[in-house]
């Protein structure tokens, strides 16, 4: 670890105007990226600027029914908030199916969305990578790519965003309150990670020097769930995993009408992927095993393998008619039946050894 300096912000704006003023400076809040990535020698700030103790770290019930969360909130203490369990379960759902719980009572919810990837080349810097050393190359292209994505990804770049919490949010329509020199801006969590394209050494649009105050959740919405495929049940990054928000025309219709929907997933792309084609089939139309696959395949219609991680196709399958059939109240096909789609191993969520289904 390099030498560097630490400064301890005393305000918003004082914190921003050092970040952006020093083009090798970092902000510093829980540490748990920032810092193994400093340890291995992949980032080399010379200045941290510590916002920890900001007084950025309330969830704030607002008269209209949004939510507004303060950047320094704490993963554990957010899914512990009975607001958040009660209304927006999929958030709860996703941060406590993240890392550990000694992490997640370090970790912010600024620096979750904005931790970068945990791809093994990244992390590794004896080997190339265009993500951390742009225009070096990306040794996933033809080395270990179990993690890696599926969809949007580029010749550059095949790594994924390892944020639970993101996808959550990205399904719920959240937003991020950003500060930096010229000012406050507000934008979609989706919007707020970008895809590799030819530049994948930025994760996001945001500029130098911009800080996340804040995360606003829209009103919640009637139901919503999040589900994670991975490796073992308890601290890795996902596999696959769906985040569902979604609406009822009647909930108590024998076959039910989703009247809206909104589906995130990750584990599959540069970021948390919105998921518009799977959202199109589904809205309006009938609550069925049928619809739910049909909007599946909808949105991995342009899905591409890599040697050793095509067993995500099947598996975001399985696991989006999961979640969505766990929200509609839709009883499983009969895995016997003929024409069903349940494989055998990772292709299969509902498969023992292959994902915790309840964290």
């Amino acid at each position: 670890m390099i030498p560097f300096d630490y400064h301890r912000a005393e305000d918003v704006a004082s914190a921003v105007a050092l970040v952006s003023g020093n083009p090798e400076a970092a902000f510093l809040a829980g540490g748990t990226n920032l810092v193994d990535r400093m340890k291995l020698g992949v980032a080399q700030p010379t200045l941290l600027v510590d916002i920890s103790r900001l007084p950025l770290d309330t969830v704030e019930v607002q008269e209209d029914g949004r939510v507004r969360i303060g950047t320094n909130v704490r993963n554990a203490d957010l899914a512990a908030n009975t607001f958040i369990r009660s209304r927006y379960p999929a958030l709860s759902q996703a941060l406590l199916a993240g890392a550990s719980g000694q992490l997640r009572n370090l970790a912010t919810t600024g620096g979750n969305l904005l931790q970068r990837t945990r791809c093994v080349y990244f992390q590794n810097p004896t080997t190339p990578c265009n993500k951390r050393e742009p225009g070096t190359g990306c040794s996933a292209l033809e080395g270990y790519t179990r993690y890696h994505a599926i969809l949007g990804a580029s010749e550059d770049c095949v790594a994924t965003h390892p944020s639970d919490m993101a996808v959550a949010l990205a399904a719920l329509d959240a937003a991020v309150v950003v500060m930096g020199p010229a000012g406050e801006r507000v934008l979609p969590v989706s919007d707020l990670h970008r895809l590799p394209g030819n530049e994948p050494q930025k994760d996001t649009v945001l500029d130098h020097g911009e800080l996340i105050t804040a995360v606003e959740l829209p009103p919640a919405p009637a139901r919503s769930a999040y589900r994670k495929v991975r490796d073992r049940a308890s601290y890795a990054f996902a596999l696959v995993s769906v985040a569902a928000a979604l609406e009822l025309d009647d909930d108590d219709a024998a076959v039910p009408v989703i009247r809206d929907v909104r589906i995130a997933l990750g584990g599959v792309a540069h970021k948390p992927w919105r998921a518009l084609q799977a959202e199109a089939v589904l809205r309006g139309a009938a609550a069925t095993e049928d619809n739910f696959r049909a909007a599946a395949d909808a949105e991995l219609r342009h899905a591409e393998t890599l040697n050793g991680n095509g067993f995500k196709v099947p598996m975001v399958r399985n696991t989006l008619a999961a979640v969505l059939r766990d929200l509609t109240g839709t009883a499983r096909p009969d895995a016997s039946a003929p024409g069903t789609d349940h494989p055998e191993g990772p292709g299969g969520p509902d498969d023992a050894g292959w994902e915790e289904l309840n964290s």
